[in-house]
């Protein structure tokens, strides 16, 4: 399968004033892009060729550097722009409140342990909230990793590259990563997501 360019789910000015219109047109059309065209470039001929983007993923990790940060990256950011929604945030669907205060004792501390894996998160990489076991855990990778290649499933990931935030937030970090999990959150297409995931474990 080749890789292709999403549209956004809404306007590039539609979830402001947490992230502006213009983080968005470098964000989507610009870095996006370049995985997408550079993954293309490096999966013409290779062994991966003709596979399906999970498998391409997986395969590719710790075995072909380049093709995998530019897949992993388009994995990543194909559920990110709809893991946002304009007015998102809010409340949270039953099954799934219910499962993150198992997990964490209350909606609160999920958010805390959220904001935190992405503030301590070393340089460019993403924090996310994953399925492992039956159970919501919080988790923190590097670069292009996600849950995916460490035997988890992704339900909600947010992006703590600079470029995700530098032009909104400069160097405030937690501050984007507040505004993210509290105004940003498409949390109906998260309980998806988690309902799949619970599924088909």
């Amino acid at each position: 399968m080749t890789f292709s360019l999403p549209d956004l789910p809404y306007a590039h000015d539609a979830l402001q004033p947490y992230m502006s219109k213009e983080t968005l047109e470098y964000h989507h059309d610009k870095h996006h892009l370049a995985y997408v065209n550079n993954g293309n470039n490096l999966l013409k001929g290779s062994e991966f060729e003709g596979k399906s983007l999970e498998e391409i993923v997986k395969g590719s990790f710790g075995k072909n550097a380049g093709l995998f940060n530019n897949a992993g990256q388009h994995y990543n950011h194909l559920h990110f722009w709809k893991w946002m929604k304009p007015n998102g945030g809010g409340k949270i669907p039953g099954a799934l409140e219910k499962a993150i205060v198992d997990a964490f004792g209350s909606v609160d501390k999920m958010k805390e342990d959220f904001i935190q894996a992405g503030v301590t998160q070393f340089g460019s990489g993403w924090h996310w909230l994953a399925v492992q076991n039956g159970k919501i855990i919080t988790m923190k990778t590097p670069n292009g990793e996600s849950p995916l290649v460490h035997g988890a499933k992704a339900i909600l990931g947010n992006d703590v590259w600079e470029h995700s935030y530098y032009i909104d937030y400069r160097n405030l970090r937690p501050k984007y990563c507040e505004a993210f999990i509290n105004n940003l959150v498409n949390w109906e297409y998260v309980a998806e997501i988690y309902d799949a995931a619970i599924k088909s474990a």
